[in-house]
């Protein structure tokens, strides 16, 4: 079987099980959601929804925000890890917004990816479930999912987004990219993984795999 031909039917098996696919990350707007897949980073979706709400209530704008102190929303959004960095990257970013972009979320790699905290896959992230531009955000655990799977080599996340990208209609990126999401929490967990209850890798996955 051709990698080609094992995502399509990886694609039908997906699109059967997850007809819609709400964006786990709670969020109003461009801008909260942003700063919500900001802190997802070595964080859990869940953890960011719990902790989201006590910092919008205070922020949900860039112009609410640079009012903060760089320690209030540190102290705010400590459970989600990696405190000390996101509320820098939160503020500054907040202050660049209003600086350059009239206190909007630019719509282009280019400006998203020139914020701080915000790299390739969070760029991805906005630009496809805020601005419906077709992208494939690839985290490590799509990047585990499609070496499973024998979609890509798992050389890279960077390659691997480019290997999907090859295999999956643009037109369904960004659907995909929350399916595999999806799929992935509930029947192919990093641990604990039952190939025998994992309907893809049971079919499609890779033998004796060691991820």
């Amino acid at each position: 079987m051709t990698r080609q031909e094992r995502a399509d039917k990886i694609a039908k098996i997906l699109k059967k099980l997850y007809p819609e696919t709400p964006i786990p990350l709670d969020h109003t707007d461009e801008y909260t959601l942003l700063i919500a897949v900001l802190l997802s980073a070595q964080c859990t979706d869940k953890r960011v929804n719990l902790t989201t709400p006590a910092l919008f209530a205070k922020a949900n704008t860039p112009q609410e925000m640079i009012k903060l102190t760089i320690d209030e929303i540190r102290e705010i959004i400590k459970p989600c890890g990696l405190s000390p960095q996101k509320s820098k990257a939160i503020w500054n970013l907040s202050n660049i917004l209003l600086d350059k972009h009239d206190g909007q979320v630019p719509n282009t790699f280019e400006d998203l990816e020139a914020l701080p905290g915000v790299g390739h896959k969070t760029a991805s992230v906005v630009m496809s479930q805020a601005f419906g531009v077709p992208a494939f955000p690839v985290d490590t655990h799509i990047h585990r999912l499609a070496y499973r799977w024998m979609l890509s080599t798992d050389k890279s996340v960077e390659k691997t987004e480019k290997d999907l990208k090859k295999v999956f209609p643009r037109e369904e990126w960004n659907q995909l990219h929350l399916q595999i999401i999806f799929y992935g929490r509930e029947y192919c967990p990093a641990r604990g993984h039952i190939v025998e209850n994992c309907p893809i890798c049971k079919e499609f996955g890779r033998k004796n795999m060691k991820r």
